[in-house]
């Protein structure tokens, strides 16, 4: 049965809590005790006036309950006006700053004190506020949004922990009529609202070195990665005159996303000793303030500018994969009835990684419901190009012919939008190529590597273009930097066959067959791997293994001829002459 003792209802609970507050207490506990003993006076007065109740409380956190979302969310704008005028006259690390987090949900009530989801996904919540800020749920936002004269930034959604389902979030900016101080966030700056893709600062990096010389390398270096960084036309990259207004300060990683408009923050320090020098570097969620990815570097402190090059690179490249992996996780975890062109763009890129028949009919069915709301997106154009040639490639199409043609629009529809994206000239170039067009698809490839050199894509573009037009050394170079610039990338299985297939072409048989291994091991039915391991094992003279090869190829593509899937001019003699070695039919 039941405890008769506890009652459930809907309520909007209100959860606030002290930021730092552990850190104020070490270093003055009386003088914090009499700051926060004057702010819960004044936080437990406005409660009351909205007709809250105070439920819950323990040391710097307050619980509290009310009828209305209007009056709750009411309660905490004027909470943290009430708290930015009485922090106004106090240096920066003495404030005495609240987050508050806002939810409507069924709460149990025993006692007086509130449990139950509703109370922790409001506490949840104010952990995503901004010191001073108020953070509210998606249920409250549609309850008191067309009420109140307040603008809202959306968060997006937020996996919580101990929640089961993800929460809609959105914080609370400013009111829309800024002359109503009184009652208003409006003396907290505004932010700028966060880009349609995903948003970057890179922070001073800290000399821990001792050596004021450090701090000349270590600035140089975060300038190197902001400009690497700024070189991916889908980041939106702050500028290092605004980063580095945070130099030689003690900030809040939220805070710095919340004034810099941007979702996330790289972060990192320099420690240099006798010849060595080690950079470590965390990138973080400004949001949530999870952390997103971390590492360290070790090198000879020999030529400072082919370190801070060797460390730009590395951070480059890992940051720039991870970031896209990130939003493509946030995105499956929004509502399917509230999508953008962007949010097609980010659905789609999964189906295009797995490069079966369903993937590739997915992220072409996405890519149109994409262009149909921009039809400027040049780089959903340049990718459902590269679907539409690979379909023909990997035996999925039903028309071949009129998937090449459509392969060859979408790619040169993107090349007309624009021609300074690298990631896209690299798509383009590799479906030009794929369709007989080396001429111009090596003049874009190499574009694309002028334009980011320090891009995953454009050295996989490269290479493809290359082994196509007849240079399958310059085939495997291209391959091998766009391995070591990303060597977790979704797409490897991808550079590791064009690899394999440059290998048959200058007669490395025997490596052949471990690349084209180790593409089967990242994605087992993309049946191009397939034909080249058979015909790197058929070439070696293994011919057990060919033949076993050729039958899996057979199981996955019972259609395949060697003239409708090894098509145009990537038609080598040796790659063919491997396949004919096997019986496959012509």
């Amino acid at each position: 049965m039941s405890d008769p003792t506890v009652n459930r209802r809907l309520v909007a609970v209100f959860a606030a809590d002290v930021e730092g507050y552990s850190r104020l207490m070490g270093d003055d506990e009386v003088g914090t005790l009499k700051g926060l003993t004057e702010r819960r006076a004044v936080l437990d007065r406005l409660i009351g006036e909205h007709r809250g109740r105070i439920a819950n409380t323990a040391g710097d956190s307050v619980l509290a309950e009310f009828g209305s979302a209007v009056e709750a969310v009411q309660c905490a704008v004027e909470a943290q006006t009430a708290m930015a005028d009485a922090n106004s006259g106090l240096a920066p690390d003495r404030r005495i700053n609240f987050r508050i987090g806002v939810h409507i949900g069924d709460v149990m009530v025993r006692a007086g004190d509130l449990f139950g989801d509703g109370v922790n996904i409001a506490a949840r919540l104010q952990t995503l506020a901004r010191p001073g800020g108020v953070c509210i749920s998606g249920a409250t936002y549609d309850q008191v949004h067309k009420v109140m004269p307040i603008t809202f930034g959306d968060l997006g959604t937020q996996r919580m922990k101990n929640i089961q389902e993800p929460i809609k979030a959105y914080q609370v900016n400013a009111l829309a009529d800024p002359g109503e101080a009184s009652a208003s966030l409006a003396e907290i700056d505004s932010p700028p609202a966060l880009p349609d893709k995903p948003s970057i600062a890179v922070l001073p990096f800290q000399n821990m070195s001792g050596d004021p010389e450090q701090e000349y390398f270590a600035d140089g270096m975060v300038e190197e990665i902001i400009t690497a960084l700024s070189r991916f036309k889908s980041l939106f990259v702050i500028a290092r005159n605004s980063s580095f207004t945070f130099k030689g300060r003690a900030v809040d990683v939220k805070e710095v996303g919340y004034r810099l408009g941007v979702r996330y923050v790289l972060e990192g320090s320099v420690r240099k000793a006798s010849d060595r020098v080690r950079i470590t570097g965390q990138l973080i969620d400004a949001v949530s303030g999870a952390h997103i990815w971390a590492d360290k570097f070790e090198r000879d402190y020999k030529d400072i500018f082919s370190l801070q090059d060797e460390v730009t690179a590395a951070v480059v490249s890992a940051i720039h994969p991870k970031l896209l992996q990130t939003e493509i996780e946030t995105s499956r975890r929004r509502r399917p009835d509230n999508l953008t062109a962007y949010e097609f763009f980010l659905r789609m890129m999964p189906n295009y990684y797995l490069s079966t028949r369903e993937g590739m009919g997915e992220t072409i069915r996405l890519a149109r419901r994409a262009l149909e709301l921009d039809p400027r997106y040049g780089f959903v154009a340049a990718v459902a190009g590269a679907c539409h040639v690979l379909s023909v490639i990997s035996g999925y199409s039903s028309d071949p012919k009129s998937d090449r043609a459509e392969a060859v629009r979408l790619a040169r529809l993107a090349l007309a939008i624009d021609d300074d994206d690298a990631e896209k000239l690299a798509f383009v170039a590799a479906t030009l190529a794929l369709n007989g067009d080396c001429d111009d698809s090596v003049e874009i490839a190499d574009r694309s590597i002028a334009l980011n050199p320090n891009s995953f894509h454009a050295w996989h573009g490269r290479g493809t273009v290359y082994r196509i037009a007849g240079f399958p050394e310059e085939a495997v170079r291209s391959q091998n930097i766009a391995i070591r610039l990303s060597p977790v990338d979704p797409l490897l299985f991808q550079s590791f066959n064009v690899m394999g297939l440059a290998l048959i072409e200058l007669g490395r048989y025997d490596e052949a067959v471990q690349a084209a291994k180790r593409a089967l091991r990242l994605n087992p039915s993309f049946l191009p791997a397939h034909y080249c391991l058979t015909s790197a094992l058929a070439n070696l003279g293994q011919d057990a293994e060919a033949q076993e090869s050729a039958g899996r190829l057979l199981e996955l593509d019972p259609g395949f001829t060697i003239s409708a899937r090894v098509a145009g001019r990537a038609r080598s003699k040796w790659i063919l002459e491997g396949l004919r070695k096997t019986g496959l039919p012509e």
